[in-house]
């Protein structure tokens, strides 16, 4: 059982980088889209990109569940990343007099969507945390 815990611990690691760097290319995509001001095509990944940060979360609660290890709560930055780049992108376009929405308006809101949903993983990964410190 401890051989399987490790692993899991493993793939585990492996899919918080996998995670990460998809974090930043879609931001990047993201970032490219807003101040190309819609020259670029609307960014595709993201129904991707949550997914493999489903896929971790639940894996991470798993191991969590098994009463493996405590994983390190790394996948917290991925919700502080969003907030600030989110907050960021609206103060930038509020600024600039929405100079780089004008030609392309829904980038704000497709940013917005991602990091709710980004939020929203966090919080059921939070309630399956806090269900198995009660039990």
């Amino acid at each position: 059982m401890e051989k399987f815990k490790k692993t899991e611990l493993k793939i585990n690691e492996r899919l918080y980088l996998i995670s990460a760097l998809l974090t930043f290319l879609i931001m990047g995509m993201f970032a490219l889209e807003f101040f190309t001001q819609g020259r670029f095509p609307q960014v595709k990944l993201k129904t991707f990109y949550i997914f493999v940060l489903l896929i971790y979360a639940i894996h991470k609660e798993f191991i969590r569940w098994l009463g493996g290890k405590e994983v390190e709560r790394k996948g917290e930055f991925f919700v502080y990343f969003w907030i600030a780049f989110v907050t960021f992108f609206y103060i930038f376009d509020f600024f600039t007099k929405n100079k780089f929405t004008l030609f392309n308006p829904s980038v704000l809101d497709e940013i917005t969507l991602t990091s709710m949903e980004v939020l929203a993983i966090f919080i059921l990964a939070r309630i399956s945390k806090i269900i198995k410190l009660k039990f």
